[in-house]
């Protein structure tokens, strides 16, 4: 049996070790970081005393999984030459930050598109693809699916098979599933039947062994409204039921569940509990 893993986003600001040592104090069995401003396309270099503190804050605290997510900046699918090259670089920057410190998988949004999807599509796999060659091998690529929002690509499971398609299934792209964003996108998971539908459909076009990460947060806006805000667990418009069905779900036992939801700094250690009391009710 895996031991749960379920957590939060936790601040860096105090360095990546401090990160898990306060995610550990508020309950969490794994957790998510950025290893850079996500709102910046420069980066400080990753020093030896912080990939020390790093594993130490792991060793200390027992949680050994750690993910991390990419910059909001990062557009694989631009049709702006300079930003796409841009984005690629970032990513890739990401992907090498992550393998200094022993972060085995990043989510990445990937990409917004105005125009053909498909064509948006093909730009990302091919921008991937670059990002892989030039990356090592013990980092996976989450593309992470969206709400749908403005011309944001990957809302539709559909997209992501795409993509997969274009890269002929490339073994270091899994998926991050968000589950306000799939509401917001319209797969419906507040029924039973709505949500089995939902993740056996997922299973068919993905495959379950590429889902690596899920966010877990609830929604303020309704079904398919393709607006990403999100809402305390059981507070917003799915509802408890979805995420007790999922905290308890056995084809997800090994895979990191992890909250962004509001008021991080109070609200995460409430929410955390409130996973967790669905799953040991």
């Amino acid at each position: 049996m895996h031991t749960p893993l379920m957590g939060a986003h936790m601040p860096t600001g105090k360095g990546l070790g401090n990160a898990v040592r306060a995610g550990k104090a508020i309950g969490c069995t794994a957790v998510q970081v950025f290893t850079s401003s996500p709102q910046q396309w420069r980066a400080k270099d990753v020093d030896d005393k912080m990939v020390s503190d790093f594993a130490a804050a792991k060793a200390e605290t027992g949680i050994e999984v750690v993910v991390s997510h990419d910059s909001y900046l990062i557009n694989l699918s631009s049709p702006d030459e300079e930003l796409r090259a841009k984005s690629v670089a970032g990513l890739s920057g990401e992907v090498l930050r992550c393998a200094k410190y022993g972060i085995d998988r990043v989510v990445s949004h990937m990409g917004s598109y105005k125009g053909d999807t498909d064509e948006g599509l093909q730009r990302v796999a091919e921008s991937a693809l670059e990002v892989l060659a030039q990356t090592p091998d013990s980092v996976t690529i989450l593309m992470e699916t969206t709400a749908g929002q403005g011309s944001s690509l990957n809302s539709r499971f559909e997209e992501l098979a795409r993509i997969l398609e274009l890269t002929k299934g490339h073994p270091r792209l899994g998926v991050c599933l968000d589950t306000c964003h799939i509401f917001a996108a319209g797969y419906d998971i507040r029924t039973d039947e709505g949500y089995e539908l939902t993740f056996s459909g997922f299973d068919a076009l993905i495959g379950i062994d590429r889902l690596r990460a899920i966010h877990a947060n609830d929604s303020k806006k309704g079904l398919g409204t393709r607006v990403d805000r999100h809402e305390a667990i059981g507070k917003g418009e799915i509802g408890p039921r979805a995420f007790e069905r999922l905290v308890r779900d056995e084809r997800f036992a090994a895979i990191p569940i992890l909250l962004e939801t509001p008021e991080a700094e109070t609200m995460h250690e409430v929410n955390l509990q409130t996973l967790w009391s669905m799953r040991n009710p």
